[in-house]
C-alpha cells in the first residue's frame, strides 16, 4: 500500500508542477489596477513646454518686482540718511548755541551736515532743493540752515529716481522735519 499511495502522491505533485509550467509559459490573469500603470508613459513634450514657458513668466514677474522693491528700498534710505542729517544739524544749533546749516551740491547729488564728511547719494539718484534765497550758496548748491531756537530757513528737498520721488519738508518756524513719498 506504500507504493500505491507513494504513487499517487508522485503523480498529484507532477500534475501541480505540470500546471506551474503551463502558468509561466503563457496566459496569467493580471491586476487591473497593474495595467493601467503599465500604460503610463509620462509627460508630452508639449507639457513639458507649457510647464518651462509657466515658470519662466513667474521668474520674470518675480524678478520685476524684486528689482523695484530693491530700487524702492535704496532710496527709501537714501531720504532717511538725510533726513537723519538734518536732525543732526537741527540738534547741533540747539546745543551749541548758535547757526548751522546742511549744504547741499545738487551738481555732485551730495550733501554735508556740520563736522561731517560730505555724503553722495547712489547712482541714478538726484537731489532737488526749494529753500531760502538767502542759503543759495551757488547756481547748483544751497542748503537749509537752523537756529538754536531749533527754527529754520525752511524749505524741501526731492530724493529722485525715475518716478519717484521722496520729499523732506523742512518747517521754517518749527524745524520740524517730515519724509513723504510721492509718484510712482
Amino acid at each position: 500500500m506504500k507504493s500505491r499511495g507513494s504513487a499517487i502522491g508522485t503523480r498529484e505533485s507532477e500534475r501541480r508542477a505540470s500546471e506551474n509550467a503551463s502558468c509561466d509559459s503563457g496566459f496569467r490573469i493580471s491586476d487591473p489596477r497593474s495595467s493601467a500603470r503599465s500604460h503610463a508613459r509620462g509627460f508630452t513634450l508639449i507639457e513639458l513646454i507649457a510647464v518651462i514657458l509657466l515658470l519662466a513668466i513667474a521668474m520674470t514677474i518675480v524678478s520685476i518686482s524684486f528689482s523695484r522693491s530693491l530700487q524702492s528700498a535704496k532710496i527709501r534710505a537714501a531720504s532717511r540718511d538725510l533726513v537723519a542729517a538734518l536732525r543732526y544739524t537741527r540738534g547741533q544749533a540747539i546745543v551749541k548755541g548758535k547757526s548751522q546749516a546742511l549744504v547741499l551740491d545738487l551738481e555732485k547729488n551730495a550733501y554735508t551736515a556740520p563736522g561731517k564728511p560730505t555724503r553722495e547719494l547712489p547712482k541714478g539718484m538726484m537731489l532737488r532743493l526749494t529753500t531760502a534765497e538767502s542759503e543759495v550758496t551757488a547756481a547748483n548748491s544751497g542748503g537749509i540752515r537752523f537756529f538754536p531756537d531749533g527754527s529754520s530757513t525752511g524749505g524741501h528737498i526731492a530724493v529722485l529716481q525715475g518716478q519717484r520721488e521722496w520729499r523732506i519738508n523742512v518747517a521754517w518756524l518749527t524745524g520740524d522735519i517730515e519724509l513723504n513719498e510721492r509718484g510712482e
